[in-house]
């Protein structure tokens, strides 16, 4: 009878541990003398029992013990025991036994895996511990041990099956999310790379494209066949990209249409991109199921790393993080892990969890762009501009956050902070200045401001608050929002015109101009976009090479004759339906004369100033052309 070990016991293994010591309750007491009747219930005991002597063999076993080991049981006795019952297969029982044999352990208690005499397997629970009569632990006189041997065989494949059911998808008969995550971090153990191992893993993480849109269409039941039959294309997959050394990817299901393929000793990220594609590849294909003809496309986030400093709940973030990835940026595709996409991602996280604490303490500022007068060169009126004085990452423009402000719903209370803020300053730049023409504040609004907020009372109150007068704010709105306006946002903008508020449509010429809509629409400013300013680099009688130097000085881009063209007729066309034009982006004498003869009305840009605090501004407020071109904001 040979016994074999496969190492520590599983978690389904019965007890808590694989060697457990009795209570010195167990222990017998010295000097016992056994009843006659003991050596007929010894050899016709339903358990399989031997009498171990101190040298560790066989003095006598029942016959239980012979019918379970497949053989006779008197040629069991002189038999090493430890053999018998495979305890020298590992040091850490070898250890325990020893010392009851010594008699410095009461009991010794595991689970083997034993063979029988016919080649059949068993599994049985062993248990070793004095004979009655010795003298428990530093029994000297020892009358030797018993062993006793009890087939747990049905419990453990009961066990083995409830396992399984714990452990696998019903629908897919794959491993679930609990195997998966078991076998992920027994794969980052530092043990299961050390030794001869890459040293590295990888996971492709799928979600299937429109899952939800078969469920809803076909039902639930066509929805869990095309789940099975997807699971039948990847573990192929699988074990089409088996290596030698580590063998198949191992193929799970984590819950919904999210499947992951798990590869433990990776080769880098080439293993890993060939496999995400050998998946999708193997996708393409049709389904036949239920008499329907039914395609999907499945969404890969890959990831391949060193195991070593790596957490299963740092893998699986990455994964679902290249997943989300794959997912915007159009399906159908696979992803890998780019370190750098991902810190990007990371302090977008970090700005969008600290944008509405940050409105609260106060760390928001506004500075001033002036909007001069083409004719004059007198400022007119600034475009107030938000920075976010980030505790953490310095001074940021909008578009580090605005974007992430509308998504949130925190631009509503950050958009009345700026409305207000800038009116209040427009009124103090107007009581400073009182023998000056008042200037106008623009401020930009967000369409989930004319949307999630009361626009109109919210612009009441602030005038009404500020003493400004409504003619003297502006609000600017994108081209692709005011042209889409319809329902309430248009009735918003009617209501601030009806107030004397003043609409402008910002970035003009870059949306989709309906021009036929333009005219019904409560807009008084066009604020041209700065990419057609840049086609004004040059002067049109300047020679080819002097066009070029021009252009390469101002360093915006190739100059485009055709842009003039563009620009003139839609000053014309605002003109015509009274709008007023306000050139962006103007940054050479070239281009505001230019634009100027053209006939715009204003311009702003870098050549006359940088977006600057409010008492800059003040210095630009009553001087005249030569004050304002010397670049008063500028460095």
């Amino acid at each position: 009878m040979n016994g074999t070990s496969e190492g520590p016991a599983p978690a389904a293994d019965l007890g808590p541990s694989v060697i457990t010591d009795s209570d010195q309750g167990l222990a017998p007491r010295a000097g016992r003398t056994e009843p006659p009747a003991y050596r007929s219930v010894f050899t016709t005991a339903p358990l399989a029992m031997a009498v171990v002597d101190a040298e560790g063999l066989v003095v006598s076993a029942n016959d239980s013990l012979g019918s379970l080991l497949g053989t006779d049981p008197e040629a069991l006795a002189g038999a090493v025991a430890a053999d018998l019952v495979d305890l020298a297969s590992d040091a850490g029982t070898w250890h325990a036994y020893r010392e009851v044999l010594r008699g410095d352990r009461s009991r010794l208690r595991c689970t083997r895996r034993l063979k029988r005499a016919d080649g059949h397997s068993l599994w049985a629970q062993v248990t070793v511990e004095p004979l009655a009569g010795s003298g428990g632990e530093g029994h000297g006189d020892s009358e030797g041990l018993l062993l006793s041997v009890a087939d747990v065989s049905a419990r453990r494949e009961l066990q083995a099956r409830l396992r399984h059911l714990q452990m696998h998808d019903p629908v897919t008969r794959l491993p679930n999310r609990a195997l998966f995550f078991e076998r992920l971090t027994a794969a980052l153990e530092a043990e299961s790379y050390e030794n001869g191992g890459t040293g590295r893993i990888g996971v492709c993480y799928l979600d299937l494209d429109g899952f939800k849109a078969v469920n809803d269409t076909h039902g639930h039941r066509v929805g869990d066949r095309l789940l099975a039959a997807v699971a039948e294309r990847l573990t192929r997959c699988a074990e089409e990209a088996a290596q030698a050394r580590s063998g198949p990817p191992l193929v799970a299901r984590l819950g919904g249409d999210e499947f992951a393929l798990l590869v433990e000793d990776s080769t880098g990220t080439d293993q890993l991109a060939d496999l995400a594609g050998s998946v999708l590849a193997a996708l393409q294909p049709p389904f036949e199921l239920c008499d329907r003809r039914l395609s999907v496309t499945a969404s890969v986030g890959v990831v391949e790393r060193h195991t070593a400093g790596t957490t299963p709940t740092a893998l699986m973030q990455a994964a679902d993080t290249t997943l989300y990835w794959a997912k915007a940026d159009g399906r159908a595709r696979w992803t890998l892990f780019d370190p750098e996409r991902n810190a990007n991602r990371m302090t977008r996280q970090a700005l969008a969890a600290t944008l509405r604490p940050a409105i609260e303490r106060g760390e928001f500022a506004l500075e001033y762009q002036p909007l001069v007068g083409m004719e004059d060169g007198r400022v007119r009126g600034v475009e107030a501009l938000i920075r976010w004085n980030h505790p953490q990452f310095g001074v940021l423009a909008p578009n580090r956050f605005i974007a992430l402000a509308e998504e949130d719903g925190s631009i509503v209370p950050l958009g009345r902070w700026i409305l207000r803020t800038a009116c209040h300053q427009a009124r103090r730049w107007q009581l400073a200045h009182p023998d000056e023409p008042p200037i106008f504040v623009s401020v930009n609004v967000a369409v989930r401001q004319v949307w999630d907020s009361d626009l109109v009372a919210d612009v009441a109150h602030t005038l009404e608050e500020t003493g400004l007068a409504p003619e003297l704010l502006q609000l600017e709105l994108t081209e692709s929002a005011v042209m889409g306006s319809a329902g309430r946002p248009l009735q918003v903008l009617k209501a601030l015109s009806d107030m004397g508020v003043h609409i402008a449509i910002d970035d003009f010429g870059t949306g989709y101009s309906n021009l036929a809509y333009l005219s019904r629409l409560p807009v008084s400013v066009l604020k041209l976009d700065g990419a057609f300013v840049r086609g004004f680099q040059y002067e049109a009688a300047a020679s080819d090479s002097a066009s070029a130097a021009a252009g390469a000085g101002a360093g915006a881009g190739a100059a485009s004759p055709a842009d003039e063209v563009i620009v003139e007729a839609m000053v014309q066309l605002a003109h015509r339906l009274g709008l007023t034009v306000t050139a962006e982006c103007v940054e050479t004498s070239d281009q505001a004369s230019r634009l100027r003869r053209i006939g715009c009305d204003t311009g702003q840009g870098w050549l006359y100033s940088r977006p600057v605090a409010p008492d800059r501004i003040s210095a630009l407020l009553g001087s005249g052309p030569p004050g304002v071109q010397a670049g008063v904001g500028n460095p």
